[in-house]
């Protein structure tokens, strides 16, 4: 009788604390609630110290100091322009000479990158707005070195403003049309998959404009299905679904035909620069050097494992191959996005060496320094200080999950710029002397200080105490890492949270979250950690209702080296859903787990990998939920999957591993969602998995979102969508 009544004292003594927390809504989630403050949209003003910013309100650009963050300047005041009135920017392009910039109003979005907007011309110290342009919105302005000419695309077409002849308009491409050719601005795939806005350039001295020319002729036509729907209406449809036609080139299918141009401003004259271009490859990048007769191009194979850089004269259109990078399996994305000019010096990511490190050439494509870590990943590269010789990066020196800023010095020594484990950034001044330090871990928001370049902290800018103190109410208990060995012998890392109420005496339902696609991470020592952002604060929602909520890195993901990563070559999802499976085994043989009761979920490759691991074989899983999901690699574009599987033909039996032919294995009950217009991954993965679980005789559930992209939001759509997932896992669960 006394241990029962001292059992029953402490069981009340625990429904007090929990009943003390308060209890978050789905509306509170998907409303931001929880978004932690940051210091973003900072562009470092060149050759100072000073920064630039735009108001959260769009009405003013100030400058600021890097070293106390305070505001030393207002450079534009929409309530104080001479000439045009505007009541607000979405955005502003910087000239390089720091004089004028471009401010963008009206903008119409169009794929995850790009956009159509109307801009004007802002001179600084006149105060003088004029449009850019009268004829129409543009697309991806671009300034010359001497902030006196600008090129933007409209219509697939090049335009050129001279500002020193009163913004005289002109045309240098006639041969655009939509559907066929595209000049200076990327089509589909690049803009995806090369995370490329724009597909031109000025040489040094803004006497030649550069650009690279699509020709999407051959590209077949994908049509998405539009309706009128709602927030917003689109009228047009109000009677008949209408479509949304693009070029969309499925894997193993036409590309683009890339060549690249230039123009001579002077003499009026196009030509076509002689770069060569593999059969069938890419021409991923196109940036001017301080040199006037040296423009580089990138081109890649198809098979994307040879990346080449060439130094082309735009005038002579004699290109120079001075920089070749062949790997084994693919050349990564962050090679061609990481590669960035410094005065006469190039910097390649590269992992050459089984670790991602930096590699540092001149223009003649002599390596002249490298920077590598000893089994551990170099993860971004801020810049290069032409004076002191110092580069500064990022790396996963102290494990995987975490990220430290270094300054490696002329004479090869390092110094570590960050003394916090967890997950640093750096943003430097254009003069190196300081930098904005952003830090956060796995249970802390985002702190955001001033370092010097020695590591000193000058300023705090963002310490987000209101947001901890919200947490705390409402009960947030620290995700909880852990590893654990499969029965492959291999060893993955992840993360946990429990219920504020958790008892080791209790066995608790779990839901997975995973990605799982090549290269990423979710296991990152970060406040980035976790579904939907915030903090994961979905995730907390469904430990709020009682669940434990899990995530696990299997083999593909990033942060632990070549060949981990590189593992998943020619057979995506096989790896990464074996890997899933194994962590429910393992959870289910904790104590404080029903191991009949564990879930799985996750968006894009999350969804792929979910319908993989439920389907594995070995059913592990009663509850499922796949958001957006490709279901055959045949169906999703030509890089991103060729990258990683090749061809259809070349691949048969890696392109046979897919939830569409493991659709009589189903284990479990599933849910899947899709948007309607979803341009990325797109409805037809859902539709034919759904017809072939309909021939297998399997039973499941399916939301289709109305005029939905790949990210499923708009009007209350975000909001009923996970309320969906939710109330699925705690039915089923």
């Amino acid at each position: 009788m006394k241990r029962l009544v001292i059992s029953c004292i402490a069981g009340l003594l625990l429904m007090q604390t929990v009943n003390a927390y308060e209890r978050m809504t789905l509306r509170s989630v998907t409303s931001g609630d929880f978004y932690a403050e940051q210091v973003s949209g900072v562009n470092p003003l060149k050759g100072s110290d000073q920064y630039v910013k735009m108001s959260a309100d769009g009405k003013q650009i100030v400058q600021y100091s890097f070293k106390t963050g305070q505001q030393t300047a207002v450079l534009f005041d929409a309530g104080n322009t001479i000439g045009t009135k505007i009541a607000r920017a979405d955005g502003y392009i910087m000239s390089p000479d720091g004089r004028r910039m471009l401010i963008q109003t009206n903008t119409e979005r169009i794929y995850r990158r790009s956009h159509r907007a109307t801009y004007y011309i802002y001179t600084i110290q006149s105060k003088k707005l004029e449009p850019l342009s009268d004829n129409g919105p543009q697309q991806s302005p671009v300034w010359s070195d001497n902030g006196t000419l600008v090129a933007f695309v409209r219509d697939n077409n090049i335009f050129l403003v001279k500002l020193l002849y009163d913004n005289a308009e002109s045309q240098v491409t006639k041969d655009g049309k939509m559907g066929e050719v595209i000049n200076g601005i990327p089509d589909w795939v690049y803009e995806e998959e090369f995370s490329m806005n724009t597909a031109m350039a000025f040489n040094a001295d803004g006497t030649m404009l550069c650009w690279i020319r699509f020709d999407e002729s051959l590209v077949k036509t994908y049509s998405l299905q539009m309706f009128q729907g709602m927030s917003p209406a689109k009228s047009e449809y109000e009677y008949y679904p209408g479509a949304y036609s693009y070029k969309y080139p499925k894997a193993g299918q036409d590309n683009s035909r890339v060549s690249v141009w230039s123009y001579d401003i002077k003499a009026h004259r196009p030509q076509q620069l002689q770069v060569p271009v593999p059969d069938e490859g890419y021409i991923p990048r196109l940036k001017s050097t301080n040199d006037p007769e040296k423009m580089l191009v990138y081109t890649m194979n198809r098979h994307q494992d040879n990346l080449s850089i060439y130094t082309v004269n735009p005038r002579s259109t004699l290109a120079q191959l001075i920089i070749e990078e062949k790997v084994p399996r693919y050349v990564k994305e962050e090679v061609v996005t990481g590669t960035f000019l410094s005065g006469s010096h190039i910097f390649m990511p590269s992992d050459r060496s089984g670790y991602m490190g930096i590699y540092m050439y001149n223009m003649n494509g002599e390596l002249q320094r490298k920077v590598e870590g000893d089994k551990f990943e170099i993860t971004s590269v801020y810049g290069y200080d032409e004076a002191t010789g110092d580069i500064y990066y990022q790396a996963a020196a102290l494990n995987p999950h975490d990220r430290q800023v270094f300054v490696q010095h002329r004479n090869g020594k390092t110094d570590r710029l960050t003394d916090r484990e967890g997950w640093n950034t750096a943003l430097f001044s254009a003069d190196y002397k300081y930098f904005i330090n952003t830090w956060s871990d796995y249970n802390t928001p985002y702190l955001v200080s001033v370092l010097d370049n020695k590591g000193k902290q000058i300023a705090t800018l963002v310490d987000n105490k209101e947001l901890v103190a919200k947490i705390k109410k409402y009960g947030w208990r620290e995700k909880e890492p852990f590893s654990f060995t499969t029965s492959e012998g291999v060893s993955l890392d992840g993360w946990m949270i429990k219920p504020a109420d958790f008892s080791a005496s209790k066995k608790y339902p779990v839901i997975l979250y995973q990605y799982a696609g090549p290269g990423s991470q979710q296991v990152v020592n970060s406040w980035n950690a976790g579904s939907m952002g915030q903090g994961g604060a979905f995730d907390y929602y469904l430990a709020q209702q009682g669940f434990i909520v899990v995530c696990v890195d299997g083999r593909g993901t990033g942060g632990r080296g070549a060949d981990f990563e590189k593992m998943t070559y020619q057979r995506l999802g096989e790896l990464e859903s074996k890997d899933q499976v194994e962590t429910a085994l393992w959870l289910g043989s904790q104590s404080y787990v029903d191991k009949d009761r564990i879930g799985i979920w996750g968006w894009s490759y999350g969804g792929f990998n979910t319908l993989m691991s439920m389907s594995e074989g070995r059913g592990v899983f009663k509850a499922g939920v796949a958001v957006a999901p490709p279901t055959n690699w045949k169906y999703y574009d030509t890089v991103y999957t060729e990258r990683f599987m090749r061809t259809p033909k070349e691949n048969p039996e890696g392109y046979a591993v897919n939830p569409i032919v493991r659709a009589n294995q189903l284990h479990g009950s599933l849910l899947i969602c899709h948007g309607m217009a979803d341009d990325n991954v797109h409805p037809q993965n859902t539709f034919e998995y759904s017809e072939a679980l309909v021939q297998a005789d399997k039973d499941f559930k399916e939301l289709l979102y109305t005029n939905r992209n790949h990210s499923i939001y708009g009007g209350n759509t975000r909001n009923h969508l996970l309320r969906q997932i939710s109330r699925f896992f705690e039915q089923e669960l």
